[in-house]
C-alpha cells in the first residue's frame, strides 16, 4: 500500500483496492492502522491518502545502513558461488559506466578488480542496459557524438547500435564478446528504483571461453532473477 501511494499520491480506497486487488474492507482498516502510525495521512480531498511524515522517519533509518553496495552485497556474493564468474554492479555517470562493487567468482581465470573504474556505455554491457532505457533525447544526444572502438568488434554504427538496443529491451538484458577487450564477455541486467527507473545494473563477466553465445542464455536467465532480488530490495514491486 505505501509502494501505491509513493508511486500515484493521493489515493482512495477504492483505486487502492482496485490497485492491490485487495477488498475495500481490509485496505480500510490497513489505512487506519498505517495512519495511526504517521505512515499514511488524509488528504486535502475527505476520503483519500498519501503518506504520511512518520515514511520520511522510516527512509532516514534505512539511508543511514544502506546503500546499493550493502543491498546488493549478499545477492552478488550468491550469484557469483552459483556461477562462478565475476560480478559487478554499476552505476551510470555521464557517457560512462561506473563500477561501484565486485566479487570475485571461484574460477580460477578471472577478471580483473573493476571497481572505481569508467568505462564507455557502447562497449559495456552495462552501459547498453542503461542507453537502451534511456529518454529517446538523451539516447539521441549520445549516439551523435563519435563512438569510439576499443576493439575491432565495439559497434561504432549508431544505426547498428539503435538495433543492438532494440534487442536489449526485447531480451532484458545485453552483453558484449570482445567488444571492451578481447577475450572478455560480460552480461548485464537492470537495477530498478520503486518508479521502475534503471539506478544500476547487476554485471557477470568473464573470459570468453566460458561466457560466449552458447552459454549467455543459462546466465542471463540466473542474472535476471538476482537482479530482481536487488530491485525488490530497493522498493521495485515483485513481478506477480
Amino acid at each position: 500500500m505505501l509502494q501505491v501511494l509513493a508511486r500515484h499520491g493521493d489515493l482512495g480506497v477504492t483505486e487502492i483496492s482496485n490497485e492491490l486487488d485487495v477488498h475495500k474492507s481490509t485496505v480500510s482498516r490497513l489505512l487506519g492502522t498505517l495512519e495511526a502510525r504517521g505512515l499514511v495521512e488524509q488528504a486535502s480531498h475527505r476520503g483519500r491518502y498519501r503518506l504520511g511524515y512518520g515514511v520520511v522517519q522510516l527512509a532516514e533509518g534505512v539511508s543511514r545502513k544502506h546503500d546499493m553496495n550493502v543491498v546488493s552485497r549478499a545477492v552478488c556474493g550468491a550469484l557469483a558461488d552459483d556461477v562462478g564468474e565475476t560480478v559487478n554492479v554499476a552505476v551510470h555517470e555521464g557517457r560512462s559506466i561506473v563500477t561501484i562493487d565486485q566479487v570475485i567468482g571461484s574460477s580460477e581465470v578471472t577478471t580483473v578488480n573493476w571497481v572505481g573504474q569508467h568505462n564507455a556505455m557502447h562497449s559495456t554491457s552495462a552501459g547498453k542496459v542503461f542507453l537502451a532505457n534511456m529518454p529517446r533525447a538523451e539516447l539521441s544526444t549520445y549516439l551523435d557524438d563519435e563512438l569510439v572502438p576499443l576493439t575491432e568488434f565495439t559497434i561504432v554504427d549508431p544505426a547498428a547500435m539503435e538495433s543492438e538496443l532494440a534487442a536489449v529491451r526485447e531480451a532484458g538484458y545485453a552483453y558484449t564478446i570482445d567488444e571492451q577487450e578481447i577475450g572478455l564477455a560480460a552480461v548485464a541486467a537492470p537495477i530498478r528504483a520503486m518508479d521502475g527507473r534503471v539506478i544500476a545494473t547487476l554485471v557477470v563477466s568473464g573470459p570468453t571461453f566460458r561466457i560466449n553465445a552458447e552459454t549467455i542464455p543459462r546466465f542471463a536467465e540466473r542474472l535476471l532473477s538476482a537482479a530482481a532480488e536487488i530491485s525488490e530490495r530497493n522498493g521495485y514491486p515483485k513481478a506477480g
